[in-house]
């Protein structure tokens, strides 16, 4: 990072002309250093969702919405998606390099160790009411993480990061798994030191006594694949709210479990989830793709394509690309015809030949594809966003370890515009 000479002028209304610092980052990206602007013109920006305003400076992620490009730590997803597993990721963004072998057995090791749920913990599951959605048992398990391990509150986590971190991976994946089961009401299946990461989660929904069940090869790999494309977005709801809620010093897994609320949202984690109901409902109305398509483009209808666009790519997203292919690896090995993904294709297909979404870049998002591969894999549709969560969880743990070694480290306190009333004076009760 630096700043450079040359200045951004501000003229305000009284005439003043501000000098504010330049900033141009790694990428050759430009901002504007406003930091001190309130403190030196009483003045403050207003900015509704964010969008023009880098609230930290970070070496996490990088995306180029325009180019329709995602880094982790300077490797492309594409990169990391064919030549690595998800922990392999997982160790890369929470400790910024890529694992030798030797790291990556002990970090596999100190998994599995930590892999098992305290029995008292087990024994909350089973207080649910049946039917409970899974991210709200997902937050409040990981919150209480916090009480059955507070000497975590006592420490550093930089001091004791491996166990920390492999705690909350390991264990986020089996409470995942229980969650599942729970709602089945199934026993719960224990991790295995046999199985990986992925074997473990897809054994732990799925196996039974009474089948011989074993995790597909072209299951697992589509999980590990979705996983580290969900790992990192940069400064997207979830992330933010885990780095706001860590400016309290707040713990570590306080943090995460308020990313599980903020990805919980229809708008965030909950999108892979609105195409599946979009794809359905085409099919059980028995409508088109192209009347779909029209109907999407008539400026008095309120229907949209879920699954198109998105706030940061204006181009096609990455990640989308790749879960295109995994999707038809996966339909395929099922040796099965799926109708959601035939409308899903076609939709596809006319909606990219078409000058409207053309001319706004309304590409496939990521979660066009999501939520075809986990219904081709068996997962339910409530458990999606479950899943999500748990691809996120390296870049949340990433974001929160980073926000702890920032110099400027100043808890979150956003401005606002006021647009209440002016002063009133309180009427007696019995004058109202």
């Amino acid at each position: 990072m630096l700043k450079e000479e040359k200045k951004a002028h501000l003229v305000l209304p009284d005439g003043r002309d501000i000098q504010l610092d330049v900033i141009t980052d790694n990428m050759g990206n430009h901002s504007i250093d406003i930091a001190s602007l309130r403190k030196d013109t009483g003045y403050i920006t207003y900015d509704p969702g964010f969008m023009n305003t880098g609230s930290c400076m970070s070496s996490i992620c990088y995306i180029n919405g325009e180019k329709g490009i995602l880094r982790y730590r300077g490797y492309d997803i594409e990169d990391l998606v064919q030549n690595c597993d998800f922990i392999e990721v997982a160790y890369l963004l929470i400790k910024g390099v890529l694992p030798n072998t030797k790291e990556r057995q002990e970090y596999t090791q100190l998994l599995n160790k930590h892999s098992l749920l305290h029995v008292d913990m087990r024994n909350f599951f089973r207080s649910y009411p049946h039917g409970a959605h899974p991210m709200a048992i997902l937050a409040s398990m990981v919150a209480s993480l916090s009480a059955f391990y507070p000497e975590m509150e006592e420490r550093d986590p930089e001091d004791n990061i491996d166990i920390t971190v492999t705690r909350l991976l390991s264990k986020m994946r089996t409470i995942a798994a229980f969650t599942y089961r729970q709602d089945k009401g199934y026993d719960f299946v224990e991790p295995r030191y046999d199985y990986s990461y992925c074997e473990n989660f897809l054994n732990m929904l799925f196996s039974s006594p009474v089948i011989d069940y074993h995790p597909d090869p072209v299951h697992v790999k589509a999980l590990n694949q979705l996983l580290i494309l969900h790992a990192d977005h940069e400064q997207n709801c979830s992330t933010s709210a885990v780095r706001l809620v860590g400016s309290s010093e707040a713990n570590l897994y306080a943090s995460v479990a308020a990313g599980c609320c903020a990805l919980w949202g229809p708008k965030h984690g909950g999108a892979n989830q609105a195409v599946m109901a979009m794809l359905n409902k085409i099919i059980s109305d028995g409508e088109s793709v192209e009347s779909v398509v029209e109907k999407a483009k008539d400026k008095n209808s309120s229907f949209r394509l879920s699954g198109f666009g998105h706030r940061v790519y204006k181009t096609f997203d990455p990640r989308a690309r790749i879960a295109k292919k995994m999707c038809k690896e996966v339909l395929e090995a099922g040796h099965a015809q799926d109708r959601l993904l035939e409308v899903a294709l076609k939709l596809e297909e006319v909606a990219l030949n078409d000058d409207y979404f053309i001319e706004r870049n309304l590409y496939p998002n990521i979660d066009f594809y999501t939520g075809i591969i986990f219904h081709l894999m068996g997962i339910p549709q409530s458990m999606f966003t479950v899943l999500f969560a748990m691809g996120r969880l390296p870049g949340w743990i990433a974001h929160y370890l980073e926000w702890r070694h920032d110099p400027y480290q100043k808890i979150g306190r956003p401005r606002q515009v006021y647009s209440g009333p002016e002063l009133k004076k309180v009427i007696p009760i019995n004058e109202r």
